[in-house]
């Protein structure tokens, strides 16, 4: 018998800058990482990863989410957690992992400044665009925002 889970990921139509791995194997399709790398927006270029676990219960609750790639981001924060309405208040059973994948890939193309985790990263976006594709930049090279260090991941 084949879960929910294993239909929607054999059904999975990514986008071209996204991957999947199951870094336990193909045995366990409850925990899997996905990498998005942005082709366009301030996120250009930089590759973040994320783990997905699956609830048992699946799709009657949505799967727990943790981006692994420090960030800075109105949507994401320091800890890796996602302001994402689908992950929470807004999923249904009838949206799907592919769904999920493309709502975080949109989080990249078009940052929220109106739901934020990252209260500052919004103001910036929010008040000074300039200022924010700056520190979006120097975040994805490796450097400071503020007292925050980002690891490279561009």
């Amino acid at each position: 018998m084949i879960s929910p889970a294993q239909k929607d990921i054999s059904e999975l139509n990514l986008p071209t800058s996204c991957n999947m791995m199951f870094p336990n194997g193909k045995d366990d399709l409850m925990n899997f990482e996905v990498s998005i790398r942005p082709d366009e927006g301030y996120y250009l270029g930089g590759m973040f990863l994320f783990s997905f676990q699956v609830s048992p219960i699946y799709p009657h609750e949505a799967p727990k989410v943790k981006c692994k790639t420090k960030v800075y981001h109105p949507n994401i924060d320091l800890e890796g957690n996602v302001c994402l309405n689908i992950l929470r208040e807004d999923w249904k059973p009838v949206l799907s992992i592919n769904t999920i994948i493309y709502g975080l890939y949109h989080l990249f193309t078009e940052p929220n400044c109106e739901d934020p985790l990252n209260h500052d990263a919004a103001a910036v976006l929010r008040d000074n665009p300039k200022m924010f594709e700056s520190h979006v930049r120097r975040a994805l090279a490796g450097g400071y925002v503020g007292q925050t260090f980002f690891p490279r991941c561009i």
